[in-house]
């Protein structure tokens, strides 16, 4: 992933933008901040009167005073300021990885599909930590430094302009040497971040496949990789960490130089009678509060250039495209219960009266005209001037070999992706001028390789329709064939399942799949090899659920196992991204060698 141009000009803006809601308690924390400072370029100037009084015999009781409350108040503005800042820096932090993650979840799937997950994790929680020290060191010490800079070279001057003179000297040098530096730190840092993400790609990648690396014995290798990974992080983490080592000497190099030239020169002036004692004291406790500032400057100039690295990173992931949907608060409301969607006389073409719940559309239509798509990183196309009609209601299967483009008519009628020629109408409305949340309400959609989450039952089958009632819940389990699983979990739909369902079998994960689809009544079912991972007994049970549900809704299936589509209304053969034919199986078996040829191998013939 390449840095963007925009990231690059607009750095500032985007750290604008960052800072820009919270910015009432920044500007007070910086208020705070900087009047502690002013208070403390004030503690020279008094620490000067008490050793004028001291030489002149006088008394020096409120000088001590005003000294000692100099001190105290600025160190209560410190700590208070401080707190501030840090509160309102995490609430910067906050509001990055909130945006980050809702534009992370808005990404179109095949932008999210070109990253890798470890990377983006990185993102998420390492580079919007950054802007948490961009908000809190960098921001706020550059301004109070340089205030405070500012503030102690014109009382310097006020003090002694001769020895002004020599500390400025000191001053340009080590600002030469900063402009030099801080390309390097940047440079640093972001070699630093980005081989962070490529090391959590990599564990990501191994995690991933954690039972494929079992049982090929690739432990070695994987954990090889990942070490790789970390090496070339501690590598460039090491690169920054000596930049910036530099850069922090340098800084402490030069206010200990001019220290001493001050010391030499004021004590020659002193010696000559050209200022007094107390004059060259209060010049040298500038120059020692100096360093605070400039160590102030050098250290936010750095956090910023790490901070510039990140919004870098950052800015890549805002280029990438989304849908252009607001994502609903909450489900659709169902327009029927799930006895009503699965259960009860069929009525196809027209409206589904629901159980209890008034009328519902009936089932959708789709049509194809002439549509083509082509996949970014492949030179044939997947479709080719695909012309198709799915019927309201009924069975309708894709069948073909493989790449032959069945996956990608049901991506496509999910807004997954745009097709590049042609167009997609759903009830005679083509799908650019549907609301993407309106437009996947209408559609239930079954995975090839099903999600089942980290959770409970419960949430798994109701991950759509949160507001289903436990009779909903229970009912789409039976229809299902996922009654054994719930008597196996003691009837409890708040039992445990483990992340990616690794407790259950496959059937019982593609079936708990289509269970979370059937529960949100949709008019359009899309099913992308539900039945390939069942036995032949579940299998016949699910392809009764099937037809059933067709009698209500329409249905889509790609299937390579013909067993499960034998009795469907509509089959469509794919070949090369086109329709080569359509019809009933007795009529493709007779007509179509493809068909004939694939019913043969699976002796349906």
């Amino acid at each position: 992933m390449s840095a963007p141009a925009a990231g690059e000009r607009h750095w500032l803006r985007m750290i604008a933008g960052y800072v820009r809601p919270h910015r009432g308690p920044f500007v007070a924390a910086a208020v705070l901040l900087l009047a502690s400072s002013l208070l403390g370029l004030a503690q020279p100037l008094a620490a000067k009167a008490l050793i004028d009084g001291l030489t002149a015999g006088q008394g020096v009781g409120r000088a001590l005073v005003v000294l000692t409350g100099l001190v105290i108040v600025a160190a209560v503005l410190l700590g208070v300021g401080n707190y501030l800042i840090l509160r309102t820096a995490e609430a910067v932090a906050l509001d990055g990885r909130r945006g980050l993650v809702r534009h992370l979840l808005r990404l179109t799937v095949p932008a999210l599909q070109r990253q890798a997950p470890g990377d983006l994790l990185a993102r998420v929680a390492g580079d919007t930590m950054l802007l948490r020290q961009i908000a809190s060191q960098s921001l706020i010490d550059i301004f109070t430094g340089g205030v405070m800079l500012l503030g102690a070279v014109v009382l310097m001057a006020v003090v002694d302009l001769a020895l002004l003179g020599v500390t400025a000297v000191v001053v340009v040098l080590l600002v030469v040497i900063m402009g030099l530096l801080m390309p390097r730190i940047r440079a640093a840092a972001l070699r630093s971040q980005e081989s962070v993400g490529d090391m959590g790609a990599a564990l990501e990648r191994a995690l991933g496949a954690f039972t494929t690396m079992k049982a090929s014995g690739t432990e070695a290798t994987e954990a090889a990789r990942i070490d790789a990974a970390a090496l070339t992080a501690y590598r460039q983490g090491v690169s920054l960490a000596r930049w910036g080592s530099v850069a922090g000497t340098s800084a402490g190099l030069a206010i200990q130089v001019a220290f001493l030239v001050v010391l030499g020169v004021g004590g020659a002036r002193v010696a000559s009678g050209a200022m007094p004692v107390s004059a060259l004291v209060a010049f040298l406790l500038y120059v020692a509060y100096l360093s605070h500032p400039v160590m102030q400057l050098v250290g936010a100039g750095t956090y910023l250039q790490i901070g510039r690295a990140a919004l870098t990173r950052i800015a890549e992931i805002d280029a990438l495209p989304t849908e252009p949907i607001d994502l609903p608060t909450a489900p659709p409301v169902r327009a029927a219960t799930a006895t009503g969607v699965l259960a009860g006389p069929a009525r196809v073409g027209g409206p589904t009266t629901a159980t209890g719940a008034g009328s519902a559309p009936g089932p959708a239509e789709v049509v194809f005209e002439q549509v083509s798509f082509r996949y970014p990183d492949r030179d044939e196309p997947a479709l080719r001037d695909l012309t198709l009609t799915v019927p309201a209601g009924g069975l309708t299967a894709l069948v073909g070999p493989s790449g032959s483009g069945k996956t990608t008519v049901l991506a496509l009628i999910e807004r997954f992706a745009e097709p590049h020629q042609g167009r997609i109408l759903v009830d005679g409305r083509p799908l650019a001028d549907w609301p993407l949340a309106e437009l996947r309400a209408t559609i239930g959609y079954v995975e090839q390789d099903v999600a089942v989450l980290a959770g409970t039952l419960r949430e798994n089958v109701a991950y759509a329709a949160p507001g289903a009632t436990d009779e909903e819940i229970r009912a789409v389990l039976r229809t299902t064939r996922l009654g054994t699983l719930l008597d196996r979990l003691g009837d409890d739909l708040d039992a445990p399942v483990r992340h990616r369902g690794l407790s259950l079998s496959g059937g019982e994960r593609q079936r708990i799949a289509l269970a979370r689809a059937l529960l949100r009544r949709p008019r359009l079912l899309l099913l992308d090899e539900v039945t390939s991972q069942l036995d032949a007994a579940n299998e016949a049970a699910l392809r009764e659920v099937i037809q059933d549900i067709s009698r209500r809704t329409t249905v889509v299936v790609v299937a390579h196992r013909l067993s499960t589509i034998l009795a469907a209304d509509k089959i469509v053969v794919l070949e090369n991204g086109t329709a080569r034919s359509v019809g009933s199986h007795p009529e493709l078996v007779r007509t179509d060698a493809l068909y004939a040829s694939l019913a043969a191998e699976q002796a349906l013939v």
